[in-house]
């Protein structure tokens, strides 16, 4: 499979199906078929426009789409995305409020690289302007790095996460969604002990594998089941020339949506299928529902061949996080380190990806840190993206963490922080 030619396959069959879908739109809209209306061209002109859309998503990088806001004084406030730190595979990018006092609150988002760009975070960081000064990591498509670059691996997301800390200084209150939160923690102590004046203030780690072992979910199942050879036989490509990461190897998007898609293959067809009659009845517009979620949903990027496999050996089969023994650049973290970092962990009730148990792993391993400062919240019925978007998240988890957040300011001694190890009962 690790061939430039079997990713361009790929690409030529994603750039096919675009195609036939533009051509059957424009086919079957042709105004002179108006004269005799027939629902077979309607149809036809709808799945064209649905399939159209579709695939060409898949290359596109979503837009952040968060253009203004209205702050508490009633004026509207442009939003700037400006970038604090500029990397080969990953920027460090600011959500600069114009004409608002700066917040008081300074919050790091640390996206998951999971086959998704950081935009994914998108309703997340609009809940949280309002009143918090946000930055976000956002992390670059591996097929437009030149191999010139060099490797991407967990070490080197965690000395990125180390450096995205550093730059903003100890006043900064991190979050990590998912798939970084080991990897988070892990930069967390590596700062406790070699750099403690650039530690953040508190750090919540919401719905992340800690240790994968403490509850199996599919995915887990799935990464004891296959071995590191099959992987990278079966998942690692290298980039075609239509792209400047050209001979890198990746564990490429299509390949990785391919695998979301089959896992609700049946609620997926269902939701095109009635997509295509939704626009063939003129139900449908831009910026619907179904577009809304499928424009984000099938906008995927390709991951670094080192980075995938090396996620999957030291933190999933390995356990190096779970077991406190993971390294990082020839230095072993030690996690009982963090002495002086609030840390709260969120899970979600019905989370059939890092299920109960796994995130909340994270407190055990802090072993220097007092148990005031530590914290737990189980959301019982959201899923695994309903703990950093949606309803759960806007209600319950983001009013949580902010109280959290301000709890722990000032790396005050008074246990302020237990009250919030506690479950929501809505």
């Amino acid at each position: 499979m690790r061939f430039m030619a079997t990713y361009d396959l790929m690409e030529t069959l994603r750039n096919t199906n675009q195609w036939l879908g533009a051509s059957a739109l424009s086919y079957a809209s042709y105004p002179v078929f108006s004269m005799v209306p027939n629902p077979a061209l309607q149809w036809m002109s709808a799945w064209g426009e649905v399939t159209e859309r579709s695939f060409k998503r898949m290359v596109s990088k979503p837009d952040w789409g968060i253009r203004t806001f209205t702050h508490e004084d009633g004026r509207d406030h442009l939003v700037n995305i400006e970038t604090v730190l500029a990397r080969p595979f990953g920027n460090l990018i600011h959500f600069n409020v114009s004409g608002r006092e700066e917040q008081p609150r300074k919050i790091l988002l640390v996206a998951p690289m999971s086959g998704h760009y950081a935009t994914l975070l998108r309703s997340t960081v609009k809940s949280l302007i309002v009143n918090c000064e946000v930055y976000v990591t956002d992390w670059h498509n591996a097929r437009d790095i030149p191999v010139s670059e060099g490797k991407f691996d967990i070490e080197d997301y965690t000395l990125y996460l180390v450096d995205f800390m550093r730059e903003l200084g100890p006043d900064i209150n991190v979050i990590a969604i998912c798939q970084p939160a080991p990897l988070t923690l892990a930069a967390t102590a590596y700062l406790a002990e070699l750099d403690p004046e650039a530690q953040p203030r508190t750090l919540t780690l919401i719905g992340g594998p800690i240790n994968p072992d403490a509850t199996p979910t599919d995915v887990t199942d799935f990464g004891r089941r296959v071995t590191m050879g099959q992987l990278e036989e079966t998942m690692i490509q290298r980039v075609g020339f239509k792209y400047k990461g050209v001979g890198r190897q990746v564990y490429p998007g299509l390949l990785q949506l391919a695998s979301f898609m089959s896992m609700n293959a049946e609620r997926h067809a269902k939701a095109f299928s009635d997509q295509i009659l939704r626009v063939a009845n003129g139900e449908s517009s831009d910026n619907d529902a179904h577009n809304r979620f499928y424009d984000e949903y099938l906008s995927v990027m390709d991951m670094t061949a080192e980075f995938y496999l090396s996620t999957v050996e030291r933190i999933f089969k390995g356990l190096e996080v779970a077991q406190n023994r993971f390294v990082v650049d020839g230095h072993r973290v030690d996690l009982g380190k963090i002495t002086k970092v609030a840390v709260k962990t969120v899970e979600g009730g019905k989370d059939d990806i890092s299920a109960p148990g796994q995130c909340v792993a994270a407190l055990d391993l802090c072993t220097g840190l007092p148990a005031h400062m530590k914290a737990s919240y189980l959301e019982p019925e959201a899923g695994h993206y309903g703990i950093f978007a949606g309803r759960s998240w806007r209600n319950n988890i983001r009013p949580i963490v902010l109280d959290f957040i301000d709890a722990n300011a000032r790396h005050d001694t008074a246990p302020k922080a237990a009250n919030h190890n506690i479950a929501a009962t809505g």
